[in-house]
Parts: C-alpha cells; structure tokens; sequence
C-alpha cells in the first residue's frame, strides 16, 4: 500500500508518555525511582544566584577609588539591610562627614579599591520542578530531576501562550463548531481548564482571567485579541513566558476554525479530569507545540487501548490537518497517494494526495499542504 511521511500533531485516547523534568542549574532531586508523583509535586528544587545591586562608593561619596576600603563599615560576605549605615568618610577635623545607607538588602559580595564598586547580590531566588505529568519516577537524573512515566490522553495543540498549569476539565461548548463566548465563562469555573469550540473571543478570555480559569483551550483566535490581550505583538521566539493571569491553547489555528471533532470529543470524554496544560511554542528550529496531558486512571487504562501507529506515517486512511488555501484548516482522511508527480495550478509538478474531508468532499493537495493529526 501506498504510503509517506509527514510531520504532525498528536491527539490520543491513550499514550504511554515519558517527560524528563530537570533544573536549569544543579539542585537537590527531591524524588527517587519508583515514587508516585502527582501534577503539582515538587521533584526538584534549586536556588539561583539572587540579583546584584552595583554602588559606586568612590563617586557617592567623592572619594578616590583606593580611599574606599578605609570608610568602610562593613566587610565583604556580611549581610545588611536596607537602610544599614555602609560607609562612612572622615570628614575634616571630624565635621563634613558624608555617609552612604543601603538601598538593597542582601550580602556584600566584593568591594573594589580599583573602581571603588561595592557589590550587594540579593536573596537567592528558588527555582522548582514540579512534576506537570503525574505518574511514576522511572529515571533519576542526580543533581538536575527525574523521567516521569504514566498512560495519559494526550492533545498537542497548534499555538500557545502562558506557562505550566493545572487545573479540571470543564466544557464551555455542547459543540466543536460553537464559538467561546464570555457568557459561557462561569464563576465556578475557577482553576478549571476550559474547553471551547471554535474562535475563542478576546472577551470569553477577558472573563476567563477575571474568574481565575488556569487555561483556556479551543479551536481558533483572531490574531488582533490576542494582540491586545498581550497589548503587544508576538515575536518569532518561544512562547510560555507570557504573564497575563492565564495559559491559552488553539488546536487549529488563528481564525474562524473549528476544534476538531475528535479532539472535542476525546474532551468530553474527560471532563472532570485533572490536566496539565503547557502552552509554551517555538515554530523554528526545534519546534515545540503547546500540550495538555490528562492521566488516565486505572479504570480508564482498561477500557482505552492504545493504538498502534508509527510517528509520522502517512497511508490511506490516516487523519490530516490540511494547512494551506483553499482548503485550509479542513480535517479529513487520507483517500489517496497517487506516485506519480501531478502538474499544480503555479504550474510546477509535486505529489499530492487526496483527501475526504469530514464534509464528505473529496480533495486534492500536495503532501507538503497537509500534517498528520497522530492518534
């Protein structure tokens, strides 16, 4: 049988996922082989070097740099306070002493007779891993974390904002093709994961925030709401960083889209489940796509069996994500793989394929034009 292989998305009932969880600097792994971890568990934890506060004492207090040291009330590696008293000059005949106070709590980490520079570094700040998917241990990796093993439902999304979070599954919509209204945003979907239907409005996200929702997920979004959502424009680099109260995932795209029926449905049928939803992107090199992840529990992991695929396989009757016009955003099967190069409207020669869209129409794109919705 004819078949190819293009880069996709995953949607899955049920996957055996592994996530490493590590520090950005050496730390203390608070976690061993074996352990069950839940989403919101701390399995790694660091400190890292708290912020520095440059004062140039030789210009404050008008003397020569190597005079410095001499008007020193304090030594280097002492801890002082705001406020604190830091050197003090001799004035003449005892009178005209000038005195510098601390604008920063923190230790004295150098002084310097050469520029006559004193360094003050701040509290060091604490950086935690936190286990995001809930499993079991399965690997220690000492002094940076730990791999995580656990049967989940697993959905990549296209496009994200904001960082880790966790939250219930809650459905907003009754259909994949409803638009996510601010009148579907209920108060007691605090701390809840929302799932929409198609366009998410800059409004039903405004009202998401305002009753403490930890992510939204749907279909599609106008590029101008998240614009002033974010009150400015994306760049090219990764997102994730983003700090507007929420964490925001489409599925399809920008635009007018509708979730996909199956990625709707495999939703419904966790509602009420715990998830952790990732919307941190990067669309370069290295492409990393927003996720949610959904642990599956142990009645679950008996009726949901996992399927057999192979990453990136394109054959007749796989599902597909068409990403280019006319048809762009339609989800269907693959109909079709044709071997033979086919002369496109620009006139250049390609492989195509073809494609039964849910409608039932039955269309022909180049291969490039489509990505595998991995199930």
């Amino acid at each position: 049988m004819a078949q190819a292989y293009t880069p996709g998305l995953k949607v899955t009932n049920r996957l055996s996922h592994r996530m490493r969880r590590v520090l950005p600097i050496a730390g203390e792994v608070k976690a061993s082989v074996g352990d069950r971890v839940q989403a919101r568990d701390v399995v790694a934890e660091t400190f890292m070097p708290g912020d520095i506060t440059p004062v140039n004492l030789s210009n404050t207090l008008s003397l020569p740099p190597a005079d410095v040291l001499e008007c020193m009330l304090i030594s280097e590696g002492e801890r002082v306070e705001i406020g604190q008293s830091l050197a003090r000059t001799k004035g003449i005949f005892g009178l005209f002493k000038s005195e510098y106070k601390s604008k920063a709590a923190g230790t004295v980490e150098s002084i310097s007779n050469v520029t006559g520079q004193l360094i003050i570094r701040g509290k060091p700040l604490p950086v935690q891993v936190r286990a995001f998917l809930a499993g079991e241990v399965v690997e220690v990796i000492p002094n940076e974390g730990v791999v995580i093993e656990a049967e989940v439902s697993y959905v990549q999304g296209i496009f994200g904002i904001g960082g880790e979070t966790y939250g219930s599954v809650r459905m907003a919509c009754q259909q994949h093709t409803d638009e996510l209204k601010a009148d579907l945003i209920k108060p007691d979907m605090e701390d809840c994961v929302i799932v929409g239907g198609a366009r998410m409005t800059g409004d039903a996200v405004r009202r998401a925030i305002e009753v403490g929702a930890a992510a939204v997920i749907s279909g599609g979004m106008d590029d101008q709401d998240l614009r002033d959502i974010l009150g400015y424009d994306l760049g090219v680099a990764i997102t994730g960083s983003e700090q507007i109260g929420i964490t925001l995932v489409i599925t399809e795209g920008f635009g007018e889209i509708a979730m996909a029926k199956r990625t709707f449905e495999l939703f419904s049928s966790r509602e009420a489940a715990d998830a952790a939803v990732n919307g941190a992107t990067q669309i370069r090199a290295g492409v990393m796509r927003p996720e949610i992840v959904i642990p599956l529990s142990e009645e679950e992991k008996a009726r949901e069996v996992e399927p057999e695929h192979t990453a990136g396989l394109l054959e007749v009757g796989a599902a597909v994500r068409i990403i280019r016009d006319p048809y762009f955003g339609q989800i269907g099967k693959v109909a079709g793989l044709p071997a033979e190069l086919t002369v496109l409207n620009s006139e250049s020669m390609a492989r195509i394929l073809e494609v039964e869209c849910e409608s039932g129409e039955r269309v022909a794109v180049p291969r490039a034009n489509v990505e595998m919705i991995e199930v």
